[in-house]
């Protein structure tokens, strides 16, 4: 553990952030599946709708600095590719 002031105050922020960004990302994550698994079952109205949502969290986490935004961005254009070949069908 940390012994000056700083370091325990820096501690304490770093440990506040990573339980900040495993949520958002915990999140992020149930989105994502709820997107994949509406494509998988056929339901691409379903898909759609849940692609906007996954899609505002997604951004929501580049804000927040919790994903890159190339990451983000590359999950959203294969998500958006699932989604499209689903309403294709």
């Amino acid at each position: 553990m940390a012994n000056h002031k700083s370091a325990i105050k820096r501690h304490k922020q770093s440990e506040k952030r990573r339980l900040s960004n495993a949520s958002t990302k915990s999140t992020l994550r149930s989105a994502v599946k709820k997107v994949t698994e509406a494509v998988s079952a056929g339901n691409a109205a379903d898909a759609a709708t849940r692609l906007k949502e996954a899609t505002s969290l997604l951004d929501g986490a580049v804000s927040k600095k919790v994903l890159h935004r190339n990451n983000a961005s590359r999950k959203v254009a294969r998500l958006t590719k699932a989604v499209n070949s689903a309403k294709a069908k």
